[in-house]
């Protein structure tokens, strides 16, 4: 139907989801290619308004890895990339025309030039720095769903390294974590030895931004065309713009230069995005311990609090295990369809896997408030007063809503805390170390972090801002928590949420108790008053506790008018609720319900209370 050099062409094409259905595969050489160069070249023409595709594969067991991706999408652009290094290069191309597609790769030295027409469009380096093989696939991976191409003169050459006696080169430059402006990365660098010469001692000195951070090397035994990779001593603060990190040996085996001083840098361009001022993202994520996959949320969680640090307010949503905080639990379980599952300013649900793009797209929203977080920590009562300040920057005129929650960190107990893992033996590949736990994971082994403690006043708020706001207007909203003796004040966190009218969560705050309280507290409109879980006695009294039959809430110290007493399961489900009037009691028959832990809530005005109840 068409050709570069008539008559013939291949022609790949499919309107499947899935694409193919068939891979058309060429094998390069006999063992990947690793050194040396290799260059790449065929005529294309990607029909207009459709897509093409194909990857180089970094070993001859076909799947057995993508060493890189190459969309050609229908916008006219080619997307380079793959799952250890992201996107590597995008550039433009003539869709709907024949154009000379060509790579040539320098492997030795990780340099890979693309070019279009005869002219490079782009250097980048590989973090997976082989080749094997070539697979030409249709599929379009953005809707509409059309992949349509034909490839003509399809050639390659393969020229063998000539090493020279003594020759050290960076070849990999890489930050660790989010590109994020005003946050603090890490840095990689790694030094291959390519030449004949063994490497034994070298010196890197990582720039960015005007400041050097050297790294002294000692110890190696690098052969011909070994490498060894390395982390920078501190790590680097990112600033708005695209800058170079540049990492340089300056230093091999004890002299100032070897003989190709040429390949002793590689410079990487950071151009990290710029959060919103006073912007903070929520990850809400279900969990539990009976659930198998949810160590998977667990890994993510953490790394998002790492990369992102106090740009994310990650909260672990327990459901059905001990940790269970019942209102959150519904309010969340309402939402998601399958554990574990992240909601990301409590939009749609999705798989924890799957949330970094949506974080990275929710930190540049505006959002319309911002908030300051006080607080004063009585240590002999334990009782925590949090002020909430919430500063509009733009009008809102719908009611927003404000809520309150409590994580806390390091938590950990015995019965009920033991965590399923289908991550055990490796069989699923690495999932931060618990490939290498048991099936259960034993309770003494788990430590859980992000966990939600309390909810205030509920999982949708409250409307304490009117219904309308003007931009500039200011807002204090304070809370008053009796903490348990269970928890550990020093790893609690505290999280404000802004709350819109449609249910997402416009802005949210983070902070330690201990940041709150050096912020300050302010005076303003009282939220609620809770006691939360294992708190005191002194307003509900659940006796006998444990118990196996007839249990009897008591309502004391001088409680005037009635509320309600509401039990609830592991799940969140309510089992049973009734109105209690102060310094009376009211009784219940636990004997029908299964044996496990229960939480009974007493509502009261803005009061509350929470407290366990076991059944046996």
């Amino acid at each position: 139907a068409d050709a570069m050099s008539a008559p013939n062409s291949l022609y790949l094409s499919s309107t499947a989801a899935t694409g193919g259905p068939d891979d058309l595969m060429k094998y390069f050489n006999a063992t990947p290619l690793v050194s040396g160069n290799f260059n790449l070249k065929m005529d294309m023409k990607v029909e207009a308004g459709k897509a093409a595709y194909f990857n180089l594969q970094g070993t001859n067991t076909p799947g057995g890895l993508y060493a890189l991706d190459v969309f050609f999408k229908d916008n006219g652009t080619i997307s380079m990339s793959n799952a250890s290094g992201g996107e590597m290069l995008n550039v433009a191309y003539p869709n709907g025309a024949w154009f000379a597609f060509e790579m040539d790769i320098n492997l030795t030295l990780n340099n890979w030039n693309v070019k279009i027409n005869g002219t490079s469009v782009g250097i980048f380096y590989n973090t997976e720095n082989k080749v094997a093989s070539i697979d030409i696939f249709p599929v379009d991976n953005d809707a509409p769903i059309s992949s349509g191409f034909y490839v003509d003169n399809f050639e390659y050459t393969v020229t063998p390294y000539v090493p020279a006696a003594f020759d050290a080169a960076i070849t990999l430059v890489n930050n660790v974590g989010a590109e994020i402006a005003t946050l603090a990365n890490g840095a990689t660098a790694t030094v291959r030895n390519v030449g004949n010469t063994v490497i034994t001692a070298y010196t890197i000195n990582y720039t960015y931004n005007g400041i050097t951070i050297p790294q002294v090397i000692t110890g190696q035994n690098l052969a011909l065309l070994a490498s060894a990779s390395h982390t920078a001593p501190s790590n680097i603060l990112l600033i708005a713009g695209s800058n170079p990190l540049v990492a340089t040996l300056v230093s091999i085996n004890g002299l100032a230069l070897d003989d190709v001083a040429l390949n002793n840098s590689k410079t990487l361009m950071i151009n990290p995005i710029v959060p919103a001022a006073g912007k903070v993202v929520v990850g809400e994520e279900a969990t539990g311990t009976w659930c198998q996959y949810c160590p998977r949320g667990a890994v993510y969680m953490d790394q998002f609090s790492t990369d992102y640090s106090n740009l994310f307010a990650g909260i672990a949503v327990h459901n059905g295990d001990p940790m269970v905080e019942a209102s959150y639990d519904a309010g969340i379980g309402a939402l998601v369809s399958g554990y574990p599952s992240m909601l990301v300013d409590r939009g749609a649900a999705s798989d924890p896997s799957s949330k970094e793009p949506e974080i990275l797209s929710q930190l540049l929203v505006t959002p319309k408030g911002t908030h300051q977080i006080g607080a004063i920590y009585t240590v002999a009562t334990r009782e925590l007063k949090v002020s909430v300040t919430t500063t509009f920057n733009t009008a809102v005129a719908t009611a927003y809503k404000l809520a309150l929650v409590l994580t806390e960190d390091g938590v950990t107990g015995t019965t009920g805390y033991a965590q399923s893992n289908a991550f055990a033996g490796g069989g699923l590949g690495v999932m931060g170390g618990f490939e290498s736990l048991p099936n259960p994971v034993p309770a003494a082994q788990m430590v859980y972090d992000h966990v939600a403690r309390v909810i205030q006043p509920s999982f949708a708020g409250a409307a304490v801002f009117g219904a309308s706001v003007v931009s500039g207007a200011v807002f204090t909203n304070t809370y008053t928590i009796i903490l348990p003796a269970t928890w550990d004040e020093n790893s609690i966190h505290i999280v404000p949420m802004l709350i819109a009218t449609n249910g997402t969560i416009d802005n949210a705050g983070t902070a330690t108790i201990a940041e709150a309280v050096a912020n300050g507290y302010t005076t303003g409109l009282e939220t609620e008053i809770t006691t939360v879980l294992d708190g005191p006695d002194a307003i509900l009294n659940i006796s006998p506790n444990p118990t196996s039959g007839d249990v009897k809430f008591t309502i004391n110290q001088g409680v005037e008018n009635s509320g309600t007493i509401a039990v609830y399961d592991a799940n969140g489900k309510m089992v049973h609720t009734a109105t209690v009037a102060g310094n009376n009691a009211v009784s219940f028959d636990t004997s029908k319900l299964q044996a496990g832990v229960y939480v009974v809530d007493f509502n009261q005005g803005k009061t509350k209370i929470s407290k366990r109840m076991i059944v046996k």
